[in-house]
């Protein structure tokens, strides 16, 4: 039993569970932030365009009384909507890393000093890069 919550200590302190962790309860927190955006600032100026109509009210009723069945499409709509917020706003966060991730790596390709060294391919030992032939097993190179 000791063991068990040996491992399980080891797992749980891993860096991949702790950044999930995070990721969770970040993604929570933007869910949030995207549907108080829909629903505050969105809906009500698609409202406005619509002329006062209220998406996110529509609804059809099967039914008559307070336990009539209804069908709730303006909330499904709304749903849509959050979801391509959500898409729209981790796409283009995702495309602002990768734009920063590749200029970092073409920086630190041009900071790149030349190599000076290769490998010889009959013994792979490192050699100079302008050696003709390899000083540990003599062999003539290209």
């Amino acid at each position: 039993m000791k063991k068990f919550f040996e491992e399980f200590k080891k797992f749980i302190s891993r860096g991949n569970v702790m950044d999930m962790a995070v990721g969770v309860i970040i993604g929570g927190a933007f869910t949030a932030i995207v549907n108080s955006l829909v629903n505050d600032i969105f809906m009500p100026l698609l409202s406005l365009i619509t002329g006062g109509f209220d998406i996110a009210g529509m609804s059809v009723s099967f039914g008559v009384g307070d336990n009539a069945a209804t069908l709730n499409y303006g909330a499904f709509l709304s749903a849509v909507i959050n979801f391509l917020l959500i898409a729209l706003v981790i796409f283009c966060i995702i495309k602002a890393m990768n734009t920063a991730k590749d200029k970092m790596l073409k920086k630190q390709e041009e900071e790149a000093p030349a190599p000076t060294t290769k490998k010889c391919p009959y013994c792979m030992s490192e050699i100079d890069i302008q050696a003709t032939r390899c000083p540990h097993c003599t062999s003539e190179l290209q």
